[in-house]
């Protein structure tokens, strides 16, 4: 974990949810073309950021931004081509506006990008970032759970010798509480809300671009209650960023897919605030008490959900389990997404031989 020590009482802390429209930066014909529709990007959830602190009272300790808020995502650039285009270190000029506002207004400010990282040419990682009241960046999320775009896990045993493991799933210690990031779908994958959990997070921010899905939201529900943690997830205003001036759209209705659906639950799964439009929105607000989340996790009654959990029977399980590959990009980056699709191939192949999935006219594991 990163950051500053708790050694003082949490009192109770307002979060909010900037809930954002966005335009994409792939229509754009190259960088000079991007940086203004990002910078446009940038200043809306600027503004929506001062709205939010001026809506309530208390006003918010933390707000956070959409994934994809300020870029948008690829769809059929190169790798090379995308991080031309659109894609800014962390910290770097996308972080910079929001350190500054961050300093300025003196609260914790989450958001999402995709990031170039000289450190890993010819690589972009979809990354989710907090500030702190300082201007600094105290933690950078990679997202792992990606079938299409870069991974950390595409290149996990040279990431390991970098970051060691505790730069897979990041905690930052701060004066709130303990804070862990996941992005989008990857609230999907229990396990990883439930490290995060396991290396100490008490809040998880949840930036998010998604079409509503009973699946994802019963998920941030499941996240939240299973792991005892607060689950903070900000969606995107409008056409979610694959829509967006693409032909994506609904099937009944024709029109480009929306996102909406930003929602606070609470430790307990309790959803604590939700706006269940698409609208542009400061509205999705709530108080947040760490120190009633510690106090459930030391119970000792069946209340306490983590308190119950027998990891041991789990192990065997997962030992020697492998879907997606790891490592298949370590000595070649990947150069576009379609790449991947061997490596969906070589994981479909896993589930089979695994038993989860059955192949084609068959009727189990393959031998």
């Amino acid at each position: 974990m990163k950051g500053r020590s708790t050694v003082v009482p949490i009192q109770p802390w307002r979060a909010t949810c900037i809930q954002m429209p966005s335009r994409v930066a792939r229509t754009a014909a190259d960088r000079r073309e991007a940086w203004p529709i990002i910078s446009g990007n940038i200043e809306r959830g600027l503004m929506l950021i001062d709205r939010s602190v001026a809506a309530e009272q208390p006003p918010p300790r933390l707000v956070l931004l959409p994934e994809f808020a300020f870029q948008g995502p690829p769809r059929g650039e190169s790798v090379d081509e995308w991080i031309g285009k659109a894609c800014y270190s962390v910290p770097g000029e996308i972080t910079a506006p929001f350190q500054a506002k961050a300093a300025e207004l003196g609260i914790y400010i989450g958001g999402n990008q995709f990031e170039a990282d000289p450190e890993w040419p010819h690589r972009h990682f979809n990354t989710s970032w907090l500030i702190d009241p300082a201007g600094d960046v105290i933690l950078r999320y990679r997202r792992i759970h990606t079938a299409q775009w870069v991974s950390p896990h595409d290149l996990l045993d040279a990431y390991l010798d970098r970051y060691g493991v505790d730069g897979l799933f990041p905690v930052a210690d701060t004066e709130l509480g303990r804070i862990g990031m996941l992005a989008c779908g990857e609230i999907l994958v229990p396990e990883s809300a439930r490290v995060l959990m396991l290396r100490g997070a008490e809040v998880l921010l949840h930036p998010t671009n998604e079409p509503y899905s009973e699946a994802e939201e019963a998920a941030k529900i499941v996240a939240a209650a299973a792991n005892m943690m607060y689950v903070v997830s900000a969606n995107v205003a409008g056409p979610i960023g694959f829509s967006d001036g693409e032909p994506m759209n609904d099937p009944v209705r024709g029109t480009p897919v929306q996102g909406g659906h930003s929602r606070i639950v609470s430790y307990k799964g309790e959803t604590l605030a939700l706006d269940d439009t698409p609208a542009e929105s400061v509205a999705v607000s709530s108080v947040l008490d760490v120190e009633a989340l510690r106090a459930a996790r030391r119970d000792l009654t069946m209340a306490n959900q983590i308190l119950r959990t027998r990891f041991e029977v789990f192990r065997p399980f997962y030992d020697g389990t492998e879907f997606w590959p790891a490592n298949e990009f370590l000595s070649e980056p990947m150069a576009h997404f379609k790449a991947t699709e061997r490596v969906a191939a070589a994981a479909v192949g896993n589930l089979i031989r695994l038993g989860v999935a059955v192949p084609a006219g068959g009727t189990g594991a393959s031998t």
